[in-house]
């Protein structure tokens, strides 16, 4: 695990956001380490080509991006929420639900542009000096995905990137709340795959 680091107490740019989707694909491309995927759950701007420029190096890179579907309770398909709404074919973006696979009621979600669901309601995180504490979100939720994604990879070494999404989203569980509101109409099952 690498952590690469552009927000702040005052948020970021969206050239360091590009300067950061980079450095991972450095790591792999020029320095060989075996990055399979990056956790995004940061979401903020409109479009950007620079920005989906990084997202297809680290696509032909064969690293999966896997991001926050957002906050805002609203419909992807309808408006876009970047950067999990760029279309592009590593790409997996996180609905969040809660314990009983609600999707939950501050979850972006879209039929066509939101891949599935993941636990983002009361979830239990590392904060600063040695503490936890329990946060909602679709921030919350993606790292569930992108933790699938290398539990995957441990388990099938040199699988691609585009394998390993088609894994976790043929693995989804039928989940009612979801049902029409992402590509899946399910919720993760890391162990399903």
């Amino acid at each position: 695990m690498i952590s690469g680091k552009f927000l702040g107490a005052r948020g970021g740019s969206l050239a360091n956001a590009v300067k950061a989707v980079d450095y991972f694909t450095d790591l792999k491309t020029k320095r060989g380490l075996n990055i399979v995927a990056t956790n995004n759950s940061w979401g903020g701007g409109g479009f950007s080509t620079a920005l989906l420029e990084a997202i297809r190096r680290a696509n032909a890179a064969n690293i999966l991006f896997v991001a926050a579907a957002g906050n805002s309770g609203t419909d992807n398909d309808t408006t876009a929420s970047y950067p999990s709404n760029y279309d592009v074919d590593n790409v997996i973006a996180v609905a969040a639900i809660d314990k009983t696979g609600t999707l939950a009621s501050f979850s972006q979600f879209g039929k066509t542009t939101v891949d599935l669901g993941a636990p983002g309601v009361g979830v239990w995180s590392t904060t600063a000096f040695n503490g936890y504490s329990s946060y909602n979100g679709t921030s919350m939720a993606t790292p569930h995905v992108t933790g699938a994604a290398a539990l995957y990879a441990a388990s099938n070494p040199g699988a691609m990137a585009a394998t390993i999404k088609t894994a976790i989203l043929s693995s989804a569980v039928p989940t009612a709340s979801l049902a029409g509101k992402t590509v899946t109409g399910g919720r993760l099952d890391a162990g399903g795959f």
